[in-house]
């Protein structure tokens, strides 16, 4: 399933939202998928401008103020100007539930962080995919309101390339404004269009480094035999090809399988000040537990070398972990609405990727899924995020945006009142 094609036939999830093995949705699914294709024109011309604008961290003007403009056409109220250019979107039901929120990154990738990309920065990790899929999710929701208990919040973020922006609205107060009970997020994925991947009790790795200083004569020397020290204890290799990438996603998926443990370590040197030579080293590691044990492991390579010195920041950015029930009620959910064989689940994390959205789910409980960009019969790296032929499937934001509302308003909770027109 994760490495070929999707086969769409009548019923297909992409042509009525539902595949054949699917459940009959429910009056207010079929609402939400009227809607949603109401929409599906609008909103891919939508991703189109975002697309043709991209921003980097710290610049998501242009994009900030179509989702604004948008939220605020839908009857959301909207707080711009969050954590940088971060917009808020708030949607109040008829009765008191639950506060659900709702993440989508606004920002392009730069291009030292493509891989075979161009000189510009460009979407190719599906940010402007993101956040389109969280407008038309906000937009299908507004017109059901008078349905839905409890509020659904919409936080369009900046900065995730830089891993910076989910720690800058969290520190401008958004959860303490919104006071969210859970919080879920979408990202794309090179599964087949229009299915899903989940991530129950995993997710995505985080990130430690330390500057390793070698000092006196031959520095230079100790400091090349120390980064191939450090590369040695990778038990990963990057993939190179297409079939690379295939075999990771199914080594992903693959329950105990070889990514359950993982170490990817990168480190090079550079000269200093005084003769001094500095090896940088950066690394991911699953589970986040054997963070201490990497650093152990390094004080001794370190301690091996006369004259250096080894420093670590306080703490490593934190792995992103799903937490297992909210992952395995989304699998549910998303098997109940699209049929089982729509939904794989991802038993360990890719080695790879991080993402902040950590943050988020450190301090209120929530899942992160993929979905699928594949196009039928497109090589894996026309869907793998950060290559520079990433290109996605559109019909990827109508399955996002049909999946993500009816997932956001069961968790709100469901009235029985009617559907504002």
């Amino acid at each position: 399933m994760l490495g070929g094609a999707v086969a769409l036939g009548a019923g297909g999830v992409l042509t009525a939202g539902i595949p054949a093995q699917a459940a009959e949705p429910s009056d207010l699914e079929g609402r939400i998928d009227a809607l949603a294709g109401r929409l599906d024109a609008d909103l891919t011309a939508l991703r189109r401008d975002i697309h043709r604008h991209p921003e980097l961290a710290g610049g998501e003007v242009h994009t900030a103020a179509l989702v604004a403009d948008r939220l605020r056409a839908a009857g959301l109220e909207v707080t711009t100007g969050v954590g940088g250019h971060g917009v808020v979107g708030v949607l109040r039901g008829k009765g008191r539930g639950r506060t659900v929120a709702y993440r989508a990154d606004m920002d392009a990738v730069p291009p030292d962080s493509q891989i075979n990309g161009g000189p510009d920065p460009a979407h190719v990790c599906g940010h402007d995919l993101h956040t389109t899929i969280g407008v038309g999710v906000a937009e299908v929701l507004a017109r059901l309101r008078t349905r839905l208990h409890g509020r659904v919040v919409f936080l369009s973020q900046p900065g995730e390339e830089a891993l910076a922006g989910a720690q800058a609205m969290i520190s401008d107060g958004v959860l303490e404004r919104t006071r969210p009970d859970e919080i879920h997020a979408l990202h794309c994925g090179p599964f087949p269009v229009g299915t899903f991947a989940v991530t129950p009790g995993t997710g995505l790795p985080g990130q430690d480094h330390s500057s390793i200083t070698l000092t006196g004569p031959g520095a230079s020397g100790r400091a090349d035999r120390l980064v191939a020290d450090l590369g040695a204890l990778s038990t990963v290799t990057p993939p190179q090809t297409s079939a690379d990438l295939e075999r990771l996603i199914r080594e992903v998926e693959t329950p105990h399988g070889p990514l359950a443990r993982f170490v990817w370590m990168r480190a090079g040197a550079r000269p200093a000040a005084n003769g001094d030579v500095e090896v940088r080293a950066a690394y991911r590691c699953w589970p986040q537990e054997r963070v201490p044990e990497i650093r152990d492991q390094l004080r001794r390579l370190t301690g091996r070398y006369p004259d250096a010195r080894i420093e670590f920041p306080a703490d490593a950015f934190p792995a992103m972990v799903c937490p297992p029930r909210p992952g395995r009620e989304v699998r549910d959910y998303l098997e109940r609405r699209l049929g089982r064989q729509a939904v794989t689940t991802m038993n360990a994390a890719i080695p790879f990727s991080g993402e902040d959205f950590a943050l988020f789910l450190r301090r209120v409980p929530g899942t992160f899924s993929f979905l699928g960009v594949r196009r039928p019969g497109a090589d894996i790296t026309t869907a793998y995020p950060h290559f520079g032929a990433f290109d996605p499937d559109e019909r990827a934001i109508g399955a996002g945006v049909r999946a993500m509302a009816g997932w956001l308003a069961h968790r709100a909770g469901i009235g029985t009142g009617h559907s504002a027109p």
